[in-house]
């Protein structure tokens, strides 16, 4: 007989979101290696697809460094517990958020666990948070190839993705390479590659610098018949705004930021359409 959770987790992977009967769609954020800014990626793609009103939900699924709380300004805040499930933080753009960091007594607190353990906590992310009727559950991995990203793949048989975040140096693009490879030993669609930290505009003389080089992630997807999302510039304010809770692509201020993330949302958006045929409500607006 299936206990009350699995029933909760197969009810998330099939259940309908309220636009004409089309799925909760699953993409995974993930990347070959850390210090890539793979949450900082998955928090304002998120964000941004709130904005424009789709129902987002914010899985932190990185039990080991749990960034997403801090990003978002919520750290201080605490999931309860209604007959219903857990509530994830909803943020003031509308997102609904749960992480591990979430739980802890402080920041500085660590989490030392084995497979099993991470593997029941996403187990228990997926199916016992009351998500409600998502557009998007975005999930925020860690970097490389191991348990977390395991237990997702396999409680999400369903999910539609992943979404690999890369930086143009060479080391970067030979982990993003594996990712691929990771995504496609598990049957797991790749819905593209980002590259971060792409070039540097400078604020004094506006001349484009390629401080870590650039183009590397855009090479990389032609040769791994892989779709290209678009490139994100350095952005100091990208920096400051993690650090402050409040996401880059919430200040129009922050144009390089808000166009980078526009254009990578463009671009996900009409593979997804060519995809499935078809997409929710606001996406066709």
């Amino acid at each position: 007989m299936m206990d009350h959770q699995a029933a909760k987790l197969e009810k998330l992977v099939s259940q309908s979101s309220s636009s004409g009967g089309k799925k909760t769609r699953f993409v995974a954020i993930t990347s070959g290696k850390g210090g890539v800014g793979k949450s900082t990626v998955a928090t304002n793609l998120a964000v941004a697809l709130a904005q424009k009103n789709y129902q987002v939900g914010l899985m932190d699924a990185d039990i080991h460094g749990p960034n997403i709380p801090k990003m978002l300004g919520i750290e201080d805040q605490r999931p309860s517990a209604t007959s219903e499930g857990l509530l994830p933080i909803t943020t003031s753009s509308g997102l609904k958020v749960i992480s591990i960091g979430l739980f802890l007594r402080t920041q500085d607190d660590a989490i030392v666990w084995r497979g099993p353990l991470k593997h029941s906590v996403i187990k228990q992310f997926l199916g016992e948070v009351s998500w409600g009727d998502l557009d998007f559950l975005i999930i925020d991995l860690p970097p490389g190839t191991g348990d977390e990203a395991l237990s997702v793949a396999h409680l999400l048989k369903g999910i539609d993705g992943a979404l690999i975040v890369t930086t143009p140096q060479d080391v970067a693009l030979i982990d993003s390479r594996k990712a691929v490879s990771f995504a496609r030993q598990l049957q797991l669609a790749v819905v593209g590659i980002v590259e971060n930290m792409s070039g540097f505009n400078c604020p004094h003389c506006h001349e484009a610098i390629d401080l870590f080089k650039k183009g590397g992630g855009e090479q990389a997807a032609r040769e791994l018949l892989v779709p290209f999302m678009g490139s994100i510039p350095i952005c100091p304010e990208m920096v400051s705004c993690g650090d402050s809770g409040n996401p880059a692509v919430l200040d129009p201020e922050n144009k390089d930021a808000v166009s980078a993330f526009t254009t990578i949302s463009q671009n996900w958006r009409q593979l997804l359409e060519e995809k499935s045929g078809g997409l929710p409500r606001e996406m066709k607006a």
